[in-house]
């Protein structure tokens, strides 16, 4: 084998700190789109929150905002706090869920032992899975830190 045909060090290193770049990426992405969807499914149920509890909508709403800014900061900022902030955001939906259909939130009731409702287990799946990828992501990153 001739010389230009072996890998050097430098390339060896090259590749590897692309691969990660390339995995960084793929993260962020992954968790931009399941915040991206947070936002979708409670955008779509907060219509019947309107009339029903008007708090829940302005809750629903402060949540869509907040998953915006959220999916903007995990596309368009390197930050391991953005990946945190969405494990954080998709982990306080889930506990509001549990709170919601276990001992009901204040003048909304009408939901205790409602764990069935199939825009409310999309969500949970969603909110898991960017649990999942933005712990995954930060703990990923502190290693390479």
């Amino acid at each position: 084998m001739d010389r230009l045909s072996q890998p050097s060090a430098h390339d060896a290193i090259g590749s590897g700190a692309i691969a990660g770049a390339m995995r960084d990426a793929a993260v962020r992405a992954t968790a931009a789109v399941g915040v991206g969807a947070i936002a979708v499914i409670h955008a779509v149920d907060s219509v019947g929150k309107w009339t029903e509890t008007r708090y829940i909508f302005w809750l629903y709403m402060l949540l869509v905002a907040g998953c915006i800014v959220t999916a903007a900061a995990l596309l368009f900022h390197h930050s391991r706090a953005a990946l945190l902030t969405a494990a954080g955001l998709a982990t306080t939906v889930i506990v509001f869920y549990v709170l919601d259909r276990t001992v009901g939130l204040p003048d909304a009731s009408g939901d205790i032992g409602n764990w069935v409702e199939p825009l409310g287990l999309a969500s949970l799946v969603v909110e898991g899975f960017v649990v999942a990828t933005g712990l995954g992501g930060f703990l990923a990153a502190r290693r390479r830190a």
